[in-house]
């Protein structure tokens, strides 16, 4: 698993972030979506799509977290797994710390934390497609979170 980042034009940065199936992945909740350095899932964990990430928010490269940290960037997050694409729209935010070394957790509301890679989301792990989320479950797959910001002009 290879993390890659890239400037691409007009300030658009983007960063893919490489992550594993497991079994118990069952992207039920209706608020959030995460994915975690830790190689073990509970059945509480309904908002976790992947394990063994590379990497927690703390792990992000310094231009996309102060891209992230500006209320005015756009940002679009995408979830591939098997040649499946998910995509959804959220926010950054002036808050965010993005300070925690495992998790990177993607929220429909304005809460934030540690935690907190984008928030007030257009979707949650609820909204993922079923046949997205069969693939998930595989301990074999390779997923990507890819973290696509705009900064403001």
């Amino acid at each position: 698993m290879k993390t890659e980042r890239k400037e691409l034009a007009r300030g658009l940065l983007v960063e893919r972030v490489a992550f594993r199936g497991h079994p118990l992945v069952l992207a039920l909740h209706p608020t959030t979506i995460e994915i975690t350095t830790e190689g073990h899932l509970t059945r509480k964990g309904d908002c976790i799509v992947g394990v063994s990430a590379e990497k927690g928010c703390a792990g992000l490269s310094e231009e996309v977290k102060r891209a992230l940290a500006n209320s005015e960037s756009s940002v679009v997050i995408r979830i591939s797994v098997g040649g499946e694409s998910f995509e959804l729209k959220a926010s950054g935010d002036p808050r965010l710390t993005l300070a925690h070394p495992h998790d990177m957790v993607i929220r429909k509301s304005d809460f934030v934390s540690e935690r907190t890679l984008a928030v007030r989301a257009d979707a949650a792990a609820k909204d993922i497609p079923r046949e997205m989320v069969r693939m998930l479950k595989n301990p074999d797959s390779t997923g990507y979170l890819e973290v696509e910001v705009q900064p403001p002009d």
